[in-house]
């Protein structure tokens, strides 16, 4: 036992590591870097000077002179803080109405006393595959006076079928003990989901809520079928509407029309845009990642 003892003392055990689990984590690592190399330029070309920036072709590591002129202009821009505060009032607004029309909709379709339910799941489930189009929503929304309003673009979408889809699942998998002893004590339908279903289904809760939060901060397409009015523009069509005008001025450069400079300075304003956009996401997405998963896992597997 003193020579086992000797022999294998504590720290001196190496763990072997399989090569299989070397190679996965090299190739990650590399997906990684081919993930963060572009978040990378972005960033650097948004603290880099015109004449640096044109020298260097368009990639290079670091700048030997940053600048944040195209910061500073970017913010003189009343249309990014104008863009903000319209998302942030359709995801103030629009969101929660998202989560409780998916609740809602999954909890009357996962009761099986429900008649019909069957018959409506299915024609739920046809919307993931086939709409009625934009020219309809335009015309509805134009008969109920909604157009160049943000309400027009909150009630552009109003549920994920996939989202209920998951949603449904997890409810499913409730004990159904629970809802008849409910019902036993007098509570309505109202009161079991919010009351029981709801508070039981948290995993699920955080994932949809974080879902319609970035479908909700991404929108753009809605917003630029129903908004004219500039100042209502959403943020991600801010960012387009700038996208579109380096395109424009960089065309103008190269015909000389527009001096190069001019072009390359939409360059930096576009990439401050895009980094603006992405990091608040960026900010609260991390923290956030494991209701993600926990909540996909639940709400895919039926029990």
């Amino acid at each position: 036992m003193t020579a086992i003892a000797k022999t294998h003392k504590p720290g001196k055990l190496m763990k072997r590591k399989d090569p299989l689990q070397i190679v996965a984590a090299v190739i990650l690592t590399l997906f990684a870097l081919l993930i963060a190399v572009p978040f990378y330029n972005v960033l650097i070309v948004s603290i880099t000077g015109q004449a640096e920036y044109l020298r260097a072709g368009g990639l290079m590591l670091f700048p030997s002179q940053p600048t944040f002129d195209s910061f500073k202009r970017l913010f003189q821009n009343n249309l990014l803080w104008t863009g903000y505060r319209s998302t942030l009032t359709i995801v103030a607004i629009g969101m929660p109405m998202n989560v409780l029309l998916t609740f809602c909709m999954a909890y009357g379709l996962s009761r099986k006393g429900w008649p019909g339910r069957k018959i409506v799941f299915v024609l739920v489930l046809i919307t993931m595959i086939f709409n009625g189009g934009i020219v309809p929503m335009y015309l509805l929304m134009k008969e109920l006076k909604l157009l160049d309003t943000l309400w027009s673009v909150i009630f552009a979408g109003g549920m994920n079928t996939f989202y209920m889809i998951i949603t449904k699942n997890l409810i499913e998998s409730l004990p159904e003990s629970l809802i008849e002893s409910a019902h036993l004590d007098g509570a309505n339908e109202w009161t079991i989901l919010f009351r029981i279903v709801m508070p039981l289904s948290k995993p699920i809760l955080a994932t949809i809520v974080l879902f319609y939060a970035v479908d909700r901060w991404n929108e753009w397409y809605n917003s630029m079928i129903f908004l004219t009015t500039p100042n209502k523009f959403t943020l991600q069509l801010v960012l387009r509407n700038i996208v579109i005008n380096s395109e424009m001025q960089g065309a103008a450069a190269s015909s000389g029309n527009v001096s190069a400079s001019a072009a390359q300075f939409s360059m930096g304003i576009k990439m401050c845009a895009v980094i603006m956009t992405m990091l608040p996401i960026m900010c609260v997405y991390p923290f956030l990642q494991k209701h993600f998963a926990k909540g996909i896992m639940v709400g895919a597997i039926k029990a």
